[in-house]
């Protein structure tokens, strides 16, 4: 099958992991939001490093250390590129979106957020986006408010508004609803905020396989993101912020490679990106993460966008024809997520019936009680698609809900 100038069986066989039964059927991997799986070239990049330079980075006085250094600091420039950073140094490694936000909210936070502040986020957040900011709160004496959602799914752009008011100093928001899909107007919030003096913070953990980011665009003054859910390893992640901001704040961790000097009598600090990665660092993960943007850019990303929004159109279009399932989250713009509940029957048996058949989905509250409680429901099913998926992964699920409806109804 061929889209749009993208051959979605050539990409398909770069991913070794789609490639298997389970229980019996072919796999059906619908769960990209919670992990992308693997292309071939970013198994064999952590593979090679392994096997052929495994070496700590920086500082080394051997061939293998340089050729480390070199494809470790070659992986920053190529996340740099990626999402238009103005320098390579704005761009920080951490373990994922949740210790970036984590590092936020410790080193910013700390030294900006002052008793009666707000701070603001959305009833779409995941958790990683809500709970360090209420423990910086409750630390503080500030607020964490969050933003109305519409029936849809949709933020209240007018709620936020109101909201607005001179005791916001943070607005944190996810750019992709994990549990939904829907595809915030960050750009517009963020000029908003901007102009009331206001700092923002952007998580992209679901937004970064999908569409192009530019954080130069988008205005922001913090972008996170994941490199599991960009089809690179898990336990890397990217903090990106403005010079300015990350030169005014201090170490989140102390240890090796963020110092200048030591001595007993005080220490210095390395400048960036060194201040903000204490120890040894995840090194074959971002050497993985390089890999996965190479094979990200030899793809036509409009081909790419063009496959992915197909893919949901099929899925909306299959489920409004589909007695008794109720779609949770109707948003005017949606990517990669598709929640949804069967009528009489609990998010987890279905997920258990279509694990049967072969099908992977996830269920629960995807780490987003809060929108859950907006919506009066325990959970839901969703169905999360990536560059792999196919309308044939789509009639596969839609078969095997019509198998668990003959269990469950």
């Amino acid at each position: 099958m061929s889209h749009d100038g993208l051959n979605i069986e050539a990409i398909r066989a770069q991913f070794p992991l789609l490639h298997q039964e389970v229980n019996g059927a072919p796999l059906v991997y619908l769960d990209s939001a919670a992990t992308t799986q693997k292309p071939q070239c970013v198994i064999d990049a952590v593979t090679e490093y392994y096997t052929g330079y495994n070496s700590n980075v920086h500082r080394g006085a051997h061939s293998l250390a340089d050729k480390a250094t070199i494809a470790f600091e070659g992986a920053r420039q190529k996340v740099s590129a990626f999402i238009n950073s103005p320098k390579p140094e704005q761009v920080l490694w951490t373990r994922g979106t949740t210790e970036a936000i984590n590092l936020v909210a410790h080193s910013w936070g700390n030294h900006n957020i002052a008793a009666g502040d707000i701070i603001l986020v959305s009833e779409l957040e995941h958790h990683a986006n809500i709970v360090p900011w209420q423990i910086l709160a409750e630390q503080k004496g500030a607020k964490v408010v969050p933003i109305p959602l519409t029936e849809q799914g949709d933020i209240d752009q007018n709620a936020f508004t109101a909201l607005l008011t001179s005791d916001v100093k943070l607005l944190a928001l996810s750019h992709v609803s994990n549990a939904l899909g829907s595809v915030n107007p960050v750009k517009q919030m963020v000029a908003a905020a901007k102009a009331k003096g206001i700092t923002t913070l952007l998580d992209g953990a679901q937004a970064v396989a999908h569409f192009k980011v530019d954080v130069q665009a988008l205005g922001c003054d913090f972008y996170v993101f994941s490199g599991h859910k960009l089809f690179a390893p898990t336990g890397v992640g990217v903090l990106w912020g403005k010079e300015a901001l990350l030169n005014s704040m201090p170490p989140y961790q102390g240890g090796g490679e963020m110092i200048d000097t030591v001595s007993f009598e005080g220490t210095t600090f390395n400048g960036l990106p060194f201040k903000f990665e204490a120890g040894t660092p995840h090194i074959e993960g971002v050497i993985g993460l390089g890999a996965a943007i190479d094979f990200l850019n030899s793809l036509d990303n409009e081909a790419v966008a063009q496959h992915e929004a197909d893919l949901m159109d099929y899925i909306i279009k299959k489920a409004a024809n589909f007695a008794g399932l109720k779609r949770i989250g109707e948003a005017k713009y949606q990517v990669g997520a598709f929640s949804f509940l069967l009528e009489g029957t609990h998010p987890s048996d279905v997920g258990m019936l279509l694990d049967q058949q072969g099908i992977a989905v996830r269920t629960g509250h995807h780490c987003a009680q809060p929108l859950m409680s907006r919506f009066n429901i325990p959970g839901t099913v969703r169905a999360s698609l990536s560059i792999y998926n196919t309308r044939d992964d789509i009639d596969r699920l839609f078969a095997g809900l019509e198998k668990a409806k003959l269990f469950l109804l």
